[in-house]
């Protein structure tokens, strides 16, 4: 792929997120999944604030992004995909399902140590899901997740190529499973055999620990199959569930100062991993 593609990977992959962002949107107005209580001039705001405060962190924190990682990884030779001599099509494909998995880990992580769990709830305790919930993460909690990205990126040798498709399937797919769109149930039905669904993710963001602590992939869906992580339907079915924690339920915190406080707020061993079986 020519050099100029991967000097404009900010504004290709800027490019990618306002297009599905608008599809999503046009498509909650059209087809919603849930009835919303709280309205979107009252969360979206404070959603899209965090993105704003997240993209400029990132760039004034790492001097180069998870590809400009990979590039610098290629010149030296690091990682294991810069030892083997694999076709240039495995070693894409396999590096975009290693990422996948590596972000999957780290989501579990995230669930179970407390420490991380203060920076991930924020995420959880949105009242409503929708496609701005998928963006909704805390500034510490991007700062740590690049950490790990790049990390990861150096250890695999991942070639650019691929960490530039992952990065803009992974926006794209957190956007989609946290929508409030409605799919037929048949169709997802066979879709959730490829890709993460909505009615899939939706499960991870009920009030109930048991299904908190389940469906953790945000791209490819065969991890929760694999580790046991699964949980096909919540129990109060999609339209009775209740989104979010039973911490910071009030309106306020809805405002993105009360946001970005959470973490150093309240209780942090609600949710811990061990949960997930517990009945309620």
């Amino acid at each position: 792929m020519p050099d100029a593609v991967f000097a404009h990977e900010p504004f290709i992959r800027l490019g990618i997120f306002a297009g599905v962002f608008l599809i999503i949107a046009m498509w909650e107005l059209l087809g919603p999944r849930r009835e919303q209580v709280i309205g979107r001039g009252v969360r979206w705001p404070s959603n899209l604030g965090v993105v704003v405060a997240d993209t400029l962190l990132v760039r004034l924190v790492f001097p180069a992004t998870a590809v400009g990682a990979a590039l610098f990884a290629e010149t030296h030779g690091w990682g294991l995909f810069n030892t083997l001599a694999l076709p240039a099509w495995i070693g894409v494909l396999s590096s975009i399902i290693l990422l996948d998995l590596a972000i999957y880990l780290q989501h579990v992580l995230f669930h179970a140590a407390p420490a991380l769990w203060r920076l991930h709830r924020m995420h959880h305790a949105d009242l409503e899901f929708d496609v701005t919930t998928g963006l909704r993460f805390h500034p510490i909690e991007i700062v740590l997740s690049m950490v790990i990205k790049l990390g990861v990126v150096a250890a695999l040798g991942t070639p650019a190529i691929s960490v530039l498709i992952f990065e803009a399937l992974l926006n794209a797919t957190s956007m989609f499973n946290h929508s409030n769109v409605r799919i037929p149930l048949g169709v997802d039905r066979v879709l959730r055999w490829l890709v993460v669904t909505p009615d899939m993710h939706r499960v991870h963001h009920s009030i109930l620990p048991c299904e908190t602590n389940s469906n953790f992939g945000f791209n490819l869906p065969w991890w929760d199959r694999l580790f046991g992580t699964y949980r096909a339907q919540p129990s109060r079915g999609h339209d009775a569930m209740t989104i979010g924690i039973e911490q910071f339920r009030e309106p306020r915190e809805l405002r993105l100062d009360r946001m970005l406080l959470q973490p150093f707020r309240g209780d942090a061993s609600g949710y811990p991993l061990g949960q997930r079986d517990a009945e309620q």
